[in-house]
Parts: C-alpha cells; sequence; structure tokens
C-alpha cells in the first residue's frame, strides 16, 4: 500500500478555497461546504432572508430535516432562565452521557459539536510535527486542524469498492509509527456512508501499536441497520487508547445548537482538556440530556430516514445510476459526469446537495431529507441528468 504524504498546509488550504468557490451562491447567500472549515455551517446565512432561506430544500449537510422533538424543545424552553448566567445548572449533561455509556463522568468530554472534540485531540496529539493517519475522502475537518497547529496528515485512498483499507491504515501507521499522533477514523464514513465492520476495527486496533491515539468518529452512528457494525465504546472500557465522539447535530436534530461529546480514558481525557473551550450553552446542555432519553423519537427519525433513502437510491438505480451502499442519512449516488456543474444547476432548481468530494469528482452526495424534498431532488435530477453536459463540465470543473 502506497501512503501518501496529502497535506501540505498550503495545499490543503488551497484546496479548501477552491471547494468553497465551487459553492458560491448569489449575493446574500455563501455556502460553506461541509467539512471544509470549522464553522459548519451556512455561511453568511443571517444575511439571507428567511422566505428565500427556507425555501430550499436543504439536502447538503446530512442535517435532521425534522427538528428537535417536542422533549427537547421543552427542555431548552425550560433552560432560557439561564441564560443571563455564567455559572448555570446544566441539567448534569456529563453524568447522563457517562451513566447512557456505562462509563464513569471522568470518561466524558462535552464540546461544541462533535466538531470541536476533533480540533482538541488534533492539537492535544498531532501538533508541531505530529502526524494523522487516515483515509481520502472522509470528514476532512480533522486534517484541516492538524495542518493548522503545524501537524501534518497521511492518507490512504479508499478501496475500490469505497470502504477503509484497514490493512493500509495500519501499514502507514507501522511505518510512520515514531510521528504518529493518532490514526483518524470515521465510522460510517462521511461522504461515502460505508461502515468500517467490528471485526475490521479489532484488527485496526490489534494491528496498530499498542499505545497508538485511534479516534472513531461515530456521528452517524444512530442510523447503522448493518449488524456486522457496533459501536467501539468498549474498547474505552477495556482501556485501550481510544477516544469515541458522537454528536447531537444529527438523529437529535441539534446541529445548530452544537453540542457533541467524547468517550476515552481518563488519562487521554486529561491530555485533551487543555484545549478545550468551554463555549457550549446553556440551552443545549438541557436539550442534550432530553434527547439521550428520547429514544423513541431517535427511532422515528431513524426508520423515516431509512425508508425515504430506501426509496431514493432505488428510484435513482431504477434509471440506472450506481449508488454506494450507506449506512446513513446521506448517499453518494454516480453521475458518470463531473458534478461541480451539476451541484449548481440543483441549486439553481432550489435544491442544495453536498460539495464535491475529490478524487470522487463525478459522485454526488446528498442528505436524506423530508419526502417532500426527496421528491424534489427526483424531479430535479431526472431533469438535469436528462441534458447533455455543459461545456464547463468538460473543462476544469470549476464554475466561473
Amino acid at each position: 500500500m502506497t501512503v501518501k504524504n496529502a497535506l501540505s498546509r498550503r495545499g490543503f488550504v488551497g484546496g479548501v478555497a477552491t471547494a468553497v468557490g465551487y459553492l458560491t451562491f448569489k449575493p446574500g447567500l455563501g455556502l460553506l461546504a461541509q467539512g471544509v472549515g470549522p464553522a459548519h455551517r451556512l455561511a453568511a446565512g443571517a444575511q439571507q432572508p428567511l422566505n428565500e432561506y427556507d425555501s430550499y430544500a436543504k439536502l447538503s449537510f446530512n442535517e435532521n430535516p425534522y427538528g428537535p422533538p417536542d422533549s427537547v424543545m421543552k427542555a431548552m424552553t425550560h433552560a432560557f432562565k439561564y441564560a443571563n448566567r455564567y455559572g448555570y445548572p446544566d441539567g448534569g449533561i456529563v453524568e447522563e452521557i457517562a451513566t447512557h455509556h456505562g462509563v464513569r463522568p471522568e470518561n466524558v468530554m462535552i464540546a461544541a459539536g462533535s466538531g470541536e472534540i476533533l480540533d482538541v485531540v488534533g492539537s492535544a496529539f498531532a501538533s508541531n510535527g505530529k502526524k494523522v493517519v487516515g483515509v481520502d475522502p472522509t470528514f476532512a475537518q480533522v486534517y484541516q486542524h492538524v495542518t493548522s497547529v503545524k501537524g501534518s496528515a497521511f492518507t490512504v485512498p479508499l478501496l475500490e469498492d469505497y470502504r477503509q483499507d484497514i490493512p493500509g491504515l495500519i501499514q502507514a501507521t507501522k511505518k510512520h509509527y515514531r510521528d504518529v499522533g493518532f490514526v483518524y477514523m470515521c465510522n460510517p464514513n462521511n461522504p461515502t456512508g460505508r461502515v468500517v465492520t467490528k471485526q475490521e476495527i479489532r484488527q485496526l486496533l490489534d494491528g496498530v501499536p499498542e499505545d497508538t491515539v485511534v479516534l472513531i468518529d461515530e456521528a452517524y452512528h444512530h442510523f447503522v441497520d448493518d449488524p456486522n457494525y457496533a459501536t467501539s465504546i468498549p474498547y474505552v472500557l477495556e482501556g485501550r487508547p481510544v477516544i469515541v465522539t458522537r454528536t447531537f447535530s444529527k438523529i437529535a436534530a441539534l446541529a445548530g445548537m452544537r453540542l457533541g461529546y467524547a468517550i476515552a480514558p481518563a488519562d487521554l481525557i486529561r491530555q485533551m482538556s487543555p484545549f478545550e473551550t468551554g463555549t457550549i450553552n446553556a440551552l443545549v446542555k438541557h436539550g442534550g440530556v432530553a434527547a439521550l432519553k428520547d429514544t423513541e423519537s431517535q427511532a422515528t427519525v431513524k426508520r423515516l430516514t431509512l425508508d425515504l433513502r430506501r426509496k431514493t437510491t432505488t428510484q435513482l438505480q431504477g434509471l440506472g445510476y450506481t449508488v454506494i451502499p450507506s449506512e446513513t442519512n446521506f448517499f453518494m449516488v454516480h453521475l458518470r459526469r463531473p458534478v461541480v456543474p451539476v451541484i449548481a444547476e440543483f441549486q439553481q432548481k432550489g435544491v442544495l446537495v453536498g460539495r464535491p468530494f475529490p478524487p470522487m469528482n463525478q459522485h454526488l452526495r446528498v442528505s436524506i431529507g423530508t419526502a417532500d424534498e426527496m421528491d424534489r431532488f427526483m424531479v430535479a435530477f431526472k431533469d438535469i441528468m436528462s441534458r447533455p453536459i455543459t461545456t464547463a463540465g468538460r473543462g476544469e470543473g470549476r464554475l466561473q
């Protein structure tokens, strides 16, 4: 397996700028692609008239389109009375997470979204010349942050079936062992939606040097149905140097409120703590407690999401398009043409879809929205894909 030292600071940031350039909206609305930067949000959204923002079918950020359940809204509304305080009661969020996973509070770190946890891990373990080892493409914020703190990344290409290359990751980690700060794995992977099986996770952990920190991002854990998948939290209980991250942004519909957490051995949490920002708001802590308890709402969201994913991907396959098997609230479809012009055409039809994920330059990532949004996507897809490839699509793939 050839491992490529993929990211210089200049090279990565340049790629980010290009990706943002692909998705520039008309004045007043800019879209910062998921994973491109730490903001992980609609850029300049506050400048966009609400009715125009609301008119889009938003299938670009893997969000929960249904919003927080009543239980969570009630908890956050109650917590408004603490909005003017610093030392407010937080609803016991750390203790609730610890109980939920059968760990101790000292095994838990909360943050403003799991994205902050990824940054914290990068700062704690891969700054000043250290490396992160992972696959490409994946959730690129990890690599971006490591380069920003003077680390770098070694990336391994995905396999031909878009699964993560476990032997390749093991080989890369061993080869660069003295310089490796941690190994990163998004499971299921973003943007492909493919899982790493529980057998492969064990293969990885047993294959790398035993003191290697392994960061496993389980942002999409709640949508998985594959019986060969399992959470990696039990490895924390075994005392392995494993950090598992979760988020309330997806299944719990709290993307705009920012709450995530890590489960890890207490000694790793202590090493990470100096880098946390403490920027979590009062409301979302109470909302997170309610979300953990509201398993019925989560089950409903999962059922609706998987049903619509199955319906939409079946329709696409019926039209002759290949879809990568997904275990998440999004999927990737192979367009057989450059994806960048297609993204722009969807936008013109009021449908926001995912950004480019090089080198998968003919694959489109689509989040699962409501039934109405998925119908709008299919109408737009059939129209756009029925037309010939434009001159811009045959060129460099960048919109002017």
